[in-house]
């Protein structure tokens, strides 16, 4: 079974990623190294990674796409009046400002997906009201990695309609069909195991007050005064932005289309008046700078799927699986979401493998028994592992990049490891009993 090519590959593609190669050069090099241990030639490889490129050609022109509504609703400024206001009234204790910032973090991922870019606007700020209240950064880390990721993973509606639709999508690919919607009734699990994780994290782990120094001894001007005087007023350009982008959630929960939505809410700031005509060239460009790279690593790896899938390995690996562990389901679940976890942790986006996991998840599921939705349920759990933990996460490095600004923030050890231990096993444990439920 060691030499299957499936194994060889998935072993590959893990080390690289570790070891800091960059993840689409990964990809392409297991690809490469899956196809020849299969006895499949280079060229023939190479033909069938550019050719299953296409399957998601949606999914990155929808990246592209939210990356552009981003950058124009960026561009007015409306983000930014929405969080100096809320920076502003945020009073209370330590633990309902942790958990108001969770619950802002949340709407980055729908209402207004701009995904981290909201994080140095929210987050400086508020470091000095942090310092006086005494709040641990790791409990702050871990609210925002939740609204970072918990949406998405429960919620079919921005990144998580991207997300949900390549759960559905790549189980098609490999023989199992799922009604539209039907993702969204499983994956309320994983989320719930994140909601377990924040309120152990902010009430058990993180409620001991923590002290900081003050933040001029390292060069950080103590309470971003400079941000302050440049407040931002509310205008006509704030609220066609804000209509843009409510329209796009609107059509997302109703037509079920990204790219739909994107473009109604980039029209209505135009004819509002909130973007230029001129600057539509620079808010694609921009869209590209943002999501283009998660976007390119969408489209590798679901070639890299289509060469897994042609290697005739998983067959092999299913056979084998399933004759070593006697078709014990608990033992089956554990190791697949082991599994997920190397490959997204190596990988640092729980988008990208999803077609990985699912040419290998799918047969083997089938094949021991699992439900359509258990089998979204471990799919899905395994994939959403690496968002949190892994240090090449946007989930990781963007609360990093927010709380660190006067140094006194490490990135493995306050941000990397509190969420790998607070979101990562819930969401293991939730999901292995889950799907044993289900």
């Amino acid at each position: 079974m060691l030499l299957n090519p499936v194994i060889i590959s998935v072993f590959v593609m893990v080390s690289l990623s570790l070891l800091r190669l960059n993840v689409l050069l990964a990809l392409i090099i297991a690809a490469l190294v899956g196809g020849i241990a299969a006895d499949m030639s280079l060229m023939e490889t190479m033909e069938v990674l550019l050719g299953g490129m296409g399957g998601n050609a949606e999914t990155a022109l929808n990246y592209i796409l939210l990356g552009a509504l981003a950058a124009a609703i960026q561009k007015t400024g409306a983000a930014t009046i929405i969080t100096q206001k809320l920076s502003k009234s945020m009073k209370g204790t330590g633990k309902s400002l942790v958990f108001i910032i969770a619950f802002i973090s949340i709407f980055s991922q729908n209402l207004i997906p701009v995904h981290i870019a909201f994080i140095p606007i929210l987050i400086p700020p508020l470091i000095m009201v942090m310092n006086k209240l005494k709040i641990d950064r790791r409990a702050v880390a871990s609210a925002l990695t939740f609204g970072l990721k918990a949406p998405y993973v429960a919620l079919p509606v921005g990144f998580g309609l991207i997300f949900h639709n390549i759960i559905r999508d790549e189980m098609a690919s490999s023989g199992l069909e799922l009604v539209d919607g039907e993702v969204w009734h499983v994956m309320w699990i994983p989320g719930l195991a994140m909601v377990v994780g924040l309120l152990v994290a902010v009430l058990i782990t993180y409620r001991k007050p923590r002290e900081y120094k003050d933040s001029e001894e390292s060069g950080f001007k103590f309470g971003f005064k400079h941000l302050e005087s440049e407040e931002v007023t509310f205008n006509k350009d704030h609220a066609f932005a804000i209509a843009g982008a409510v329209a796009a959630l609107i059509v997302q929960l109703t037509v079920g289309s990204l790219v739909l939505g994107a473009i109604l809410g980039l029209f209505i700031m135009l004819v509002g008046g909130a973007i230029r005509w001129s600057s539509i060239d620079g808010m694609m460009k921009s869209g590209i700078n943002m999501m283009g790279f998660i976007a390119f690593v969408m489209l590798v790896a679901s070639g890299y799927a289509d060469v897994i899938r042609s290697t005739g390995g998983v067959e092999t690996l299913v056979e084998s699986v399933v004759g070593a562990i006697g078709g014990n389901q608990l033992v089956a679940a554990t190791g697949m979401i082991v599994l997920g976890l190397l490959i997204t942790m190596g990988i640092g986006t729980s988008f990208g493998t999803i077609p990985i996991i699912a040419a290998i998840y799918v047969p083997l599921a089938l094949e021991l028994g699992f439900s359509p939705m258990a089998t979204v349920l471990l799919i899905g759990s395994a994939a959403a592992l690496g968002d949190a933990g892994s240090p090449a996460s946007d989930s990781t490095l963007g609360p990093s990049a927010g709380l660190s600004v006067d140094g006194q923030h490490d990135h493995i050890w306050d941000t990397c490891v509190p969420t790998f231990l607070h979101y990562n096993i819930p969401i293991m444990i939730f999901g292995i009993i889950g799907a044993l439920i289900l």
